[in-house]
């Protein structure tokens, strides 16, 4: 298409090192996820300085980026994962072996909990019941045992989907729920206590719930091992206050006398994928010009209808910035499968190569197949430019979630 701009130097295609979709990734069936081997490496090597010049731990959490396939180039970096149930804890034990492995989950089941224990070395409980039911068994096991705590400070404005200290949150402990329900003995179980407020956010915001972490809970924090700060750090992203955060975790670890951890799941794979897609239908609604495409927002990358957000696409801008304004869409039928609307230098023509930025994650570990929608086919690039396929799917893959499969 003509209209694209030659050279694309958004962070989100940096990784492209100057050239075209169609130069790298035209002879690829569409639509595909392709993974960035460099970019993941460079992430890791940003990671890993914060690690080092502030003696915190930080962990992969798997619910963003959990392609195995890619763990041994960031393991050197990392000191583990993190995990959300019983099988990303077992993905992290066995993927990225030697490395720790953190569990929080808003409930365990009890006939989940002693495969936990195998994988496990941190088990995070949400609430003081969940922590009186599962705790002794995780403390006779040798585990170190956390509680997650709500420090009741939002920070988050018009995301309020991914904001556990929003009013009637089930997430963590408030102040007022410890102090009801927090007996000497299942203190006296704690290792460690665990927040996660943020998401894709500065440390600005950290700052701000450390200080109210400090306020509401900070007569308890001596007598604590650890700390964990969750995720929800955009560490990775150009132009994050990185030594704001390492002010952060300093300034806990001194005042406390305990090893901080960080936990992000996106800064691990910010800007470190993509997803190819070509359109296959363009159509005019009244002023509105559309472009049908074979990849789908509702089945290849849903937070961009659950968080909601318009991810980058190649040679794109703003609706008005640019001569054409085109919505783009998935296939399906449902009406909101849309992406958003961009602005093009030239409409986009049937055929077309379009390439969408910071697909790794969120998107692979949490697509579908709504309407049978075929899932796309995973790639990688590795450092010498190489593409490698990693997995393709094909009607089998779709069939077998949904019933007996001999």
């Amino acid at each position: 298409m003509s209209g694209f701009c030659a050279r694309e130097s958004r962070p989100a295609f940096a990784g492209l090192g100057g050239f075209s979709p169609e130069e790298l990734f035209g002879e690829l069936s569409t639509p595909c996820y392709i993974l960035d081997e460099a970019m993941l490496r460079r992430n890791g090597e940003i990671l890993a300085g914060v690690a080092e010049r502030t003696g915190c731990r930080i962990l992969l959490a798997q619910k963003a980026f959990s392609n195995y396939d890619l763990y041994p180039v960031l393991a050197p970096y990392l000191n583990g994962t993190e995990a959300s149930g019983l099988y990303e804890a077992r993905l992290g034990a066995e993927e990225m072996p030697g490395k720790e492995v953190h569990v929080f989950c808003g409930s365990y089941r009890e006939e989940e909990f002693t495969g936990l224990l195998r994988y496990a070395d941190h088990i995070v409980f949400n609430s003081p019941r969940q922590l009186e039911r599962f705790g002794p068994l995780a403390k006779r096991a040798g585990k170190s045992i956390g509680l997650r705590i709500n420090p009741e400070c939002s920070t988050q404005e018009g995301h309020a989907i991914y904001d556990p200290c929003a009013p009637g949150s089930r997430l963590g402990v408030t102040r007022a729920q410890w102090d009801a329900a927090m007996s000497p003995e299942l203190t006296g179980l704690l290792d460690g206590l665990h927040f996660h407020t943020l998401c894709e956010q500065d440390s600005d915001a950290l700052e701000i719930t450390l200080n109210a972490v400090a306020e509401r809970f900070g007569d308890i924090l001596p007598r604590m091992k650890w700390l964990n700060f969750g995720g929800g750090h955009h560490i990775t992203r150009p132009g994050y206050d990185i030594p704001r955060l390492e002010r952060c975790v300093r300034w806990a670890r001194e005042r406390w006398d305990l090893r901080v951890y960080l936990e992000p799941g996106e800064a691990c794979a910010l800007n470190a994928g993509y997803l190819a897609a070509r359109v296959l239908d363009v159509l005019q609604n009244g002023e509105t010009r559309i472009a049908v495409l074979d990849a789908s927002a509702a089945c290849h990358m849903p937070d961009v209808l659950e968080m909601p957000y318009r991810p980058p696409l190649y040679g794109a801008k703003e609706p008005g910035e640019l001569p054409y304004t085109v919505r783009l869409g998935g296939p399906t039928c449902l009406a909101g499968d849309v992406m958003g609307d961009y602005g093009f230098a030239a409409p986009p023509e049937e055929g077309d190569l379009l390439l969408f930025g910071d697909m790794a994650i969120y998107t692979m570990c949490k697509n579908n197949t709504f309407n049978g929608m075929a899932l796309p086919d995973i790639f990688v690039r590795r450092d010498g430019g190489e593409l490698q396929c990693l997995r393709k799917f094909e009607y089998a893959d779709f069939k077998r979630r949904l019933g007996r499969w001999c």
